[in-house]
Parts: C-alpha cells; sequence; structure tokens
C-alpha cells in the first residue's frame, strides 16, 4: 500500500499510530508535504464529513478520525511551513463566556485543521475581550464561537459588539455554533453564519472566505 493510501484509510479508520506511520513513510519517500497533506489527511477528513452527514459516521467516529488526521498533521506542521505551503485560511476558536463545554468546539477545531486551516484554539469560557485579543494577535479571516447553553449565549452577541467597538468586525468573518444556537440567532446579533455540525462548519467557514 503507498503512503498516502495508508494515511488516507488510517484516518478513516481512526488509527492514530498508522497515520503517523504513513506521514513518516511519504516524507521518506521524498513526497511532497502539500500533497501529503492535501491528498492523503485532508482528502480523509473530507470523506469523513461525508459520511458523517450521510449518518454513516457520528460523533464518536468523527473524533478519533480527527484525532488521527492530528496525529499525522503534527508530524507534518514543521514540513509544511519548510516548503512554504499555504493554509487554506486562519480561525480562531473558543466557547464563549460562562461555558465550559468543549467538545464540540474541539471537534470543529479538529475539522478545520483537517481541511487545512491553521486554528488557534482559544479554548473555553472565552470572554470578548479574549476574543478580540485573539483577532489582533493572530490576524485570522474566521472567528467561531461555540455555546451549548441558552444562558451563556448572550456572550455571542457580546462578542460580537466588542469587536465592532475595537473596530476589527469587519476584518472578519463570524460564525457561530452549539446545540441551542439558530440561524435566526446568528442574525439577530450580527453573526455571518449559523453552523449545526462540525461537517457543516467547515463548508461555512470556506464559503465565508470565498475558499
Amino acid at each position: 500500500m503507498q503512503p498516502i493510501e495508508t494515511i488516507y484509510n488510517a484516518v478513516l479508520e481512526g488509527d492514530a499510530a498508522n497515520a503517523k506511520a504513513g506521514v513518516n513513510a511519504a516524507l521518506a519517500d521524498g513526497i511532497n508535504p502539500e500533497t501529503i497533506l492535501k491528498e492523503g489527511l485532508i482528502a480523509a477528513m473530507g470523506e469523513v464529513g461525508r459520511l458523517f452527514e450521510e449518518n454513516e459516521y457520528f460523533v464518536p467516529e468523527m473524533l478519533v478520525a480527527a484525532r488521527a488526521m492530528q496525529g499525522g498533521l503534527a508530524l507534518l506542521k514543521p514540513h509544511l511551513a519548510a516548503s512554504g505551503a499555504v493554509s487554506a485560511g486562519k480561525v480562531i476558536i473558543g466557547t464563549v463566556k460562562g461555558d465550559l463545554h468543549d467538545i464540540g468546539k474541539n471537534l470543529v477545531a479538529m475539522m478545520l485543521e483537517g481541511a487545512g486551516f491553521e486554528v488557534a484554539d482559544l479554548g473555553t469560557d472565552v470572554t470578548p475581550e479574549k476574543f478580540v485579543k485573539a483577532v489582533n494577535e493572530h490576524k485570522p479571516q474566521v472567528v467561531a464561537m461555540s455555546a451549548l447553553l441558552t444562558t451563556t449565549m448572550p456572550s455571542m452577541g457580546a462578542t460580537v459588539k466588542a469587536l465592532q467597538e475595537a473596530g476589527v468586525r469587519d476584518h472578519v468573518k463570524v460564525m457561530i455554533g452549539g446545540a441551542p444556537v439558530t440561524d435566526a440567532f446568528a442574525k439577530q446579533i450580527g453573526a455571518d453564519g449559523y453552523s449545526p455540525d462540525a461537517s457543516s462548519a467547515v463548508r461555512l467557514a470556506k464559503a465565508l472566505i470565498g475558499a
């Protein structure tokens, strides 16, 4: 089996050890790091997203596949940087102030990485001020916010307002998600988009930046 095929299958199967072995083998064979990323890791995560949308994969399968992808990506990152590979875009992501839930947010972050985005994960309980600081620091194209509680959803609106007051709202696209969040709520607070799950979050991020 060719190294790229090994990587692809390992990610689909959630086999982190084989994903890493495949990346190492591909690098040893002199395969271009960007080719390994696109044809191995990104292609596999695209298929994972498709299987999820067709109800063949569920959240647990997505999580193990994403972790296998991350294992391979960690080995690949230094080589991508050295080769000058261009990322799909930069995203900062966090669960909003008052909310400590992170499984959904982590899965979205991993799926975005698997699609070739650079992701800065701010963690949970992220204040509007911390989002603003991260925008100034990382210069992302997209700000992604998660909330799993109806009581913390207002923090999303507060963050959009903080971005406006800091003069950086026009520089970023804002996307939101989480169990109680709706498209209507996204429009209400002035966000640019809403995603119901990790797979569609990748498509939304690409659409927002015109990728």
